[in-house]
């Protein structure tokens, strides 16, 4: 077996190898997504829902996301997506929320877009505008729904409603929101210190060593001074 021969077997075994293990791990992570995934409560905040295409002989040909109604968001805006067409769709809440200026009855529940088509192998992000975020909750779920249309014509969806249930990671999970104040920057020491904690003391040791030698040595000087006049 020649060198070049054997190389290219084994780089080609190695991408084997590589692609193989990329699709292992591609279905534990390509998931519906909110992007990015924490924010902080009270405030407003541009969000991206990030959509990979899972199937290898269909299209995503629509996203339908859906916004918490127990905890309602009273401002909710899309950005255009070129090639899609977004529809808002707005209900009326169970409990109306208070804002400011007044209550708020109706709201955003869902987002639809389509028109557009995200082929195997790609991903697309839709983006929104949210605010202000709830202060009464630690986490928010936007339930949302995906669907495929093969070559043929044929549609199918994937739901991505599952919630947490306190084991492992549902096949489908929800794409949620974790809502957190900022942890508050904490000040920087002024002394700085070596590793061991010893550095300043030493400092200061080496100097007060280093005046009482410079004394004895003045003191010295001065008697041989003294000496040699006489």
């Amino acid at each position: 077996m020649s060198f070049p021969n054997a190389a290219k077997r084994l780089m080609t075994g190695a991408g084997a190898v590589t692609a193989a293990v990329v699709a292992l791990a591609l279905p534990a992570s390509a998931h519906v997504t909110i992007n990015p995934n924490t924010a902080e409560p009270g405030g407003y905040g541009a969000f991206n829902v990030r959509v990979p295409n899972e199937e290898t002989d269909a299209d995503t040909t629509k996203v339908q996301l859906y916004l918490p109604t127990d905890h309602p968001i009273a401002s909710v805006s899309v950005q255009p997506v070129p090639g899609w067409t977004a529809e808002v769709t707005k209900s009326r809440l169970p409990k109306p929320i208070k804002v400011e200026g007044g209550e708020l009855t109706d709201a955003v529940t869902a987002v639809t877009w389509s028109g557009g088509s995200i082929r195997p192998g790609q991903f697309q992000q839709f983006w929104i505008s949210l605010g202000p975020l709830p202060n009464d909750t630690p986490k928010l779920y936007f339930k949302a729904l995906q669907t495929y249309t093969d070559h043929s014509g044929k549609t199918s969806v994937v739901r991505w409603i599952d919630l947490p249930d306190g084991g492992a990671e549902p096949e489908h999970p929800a794409p949620s929101l974790t809502l957190a104040k900022a942890a508050a920057p904490q000040a920087k020491p002024i002394v700085k210190k070596t590793e061991d904690g010893t550095g300043t003391a030493l400092g200061a040791a080496g100097l007060v060593a280093g005046l009482l030698a410079l004394g004895v040595a003045i003191v010295a000087l001065r008697r041989t001074g003294r000496s040699t006049g006489a």
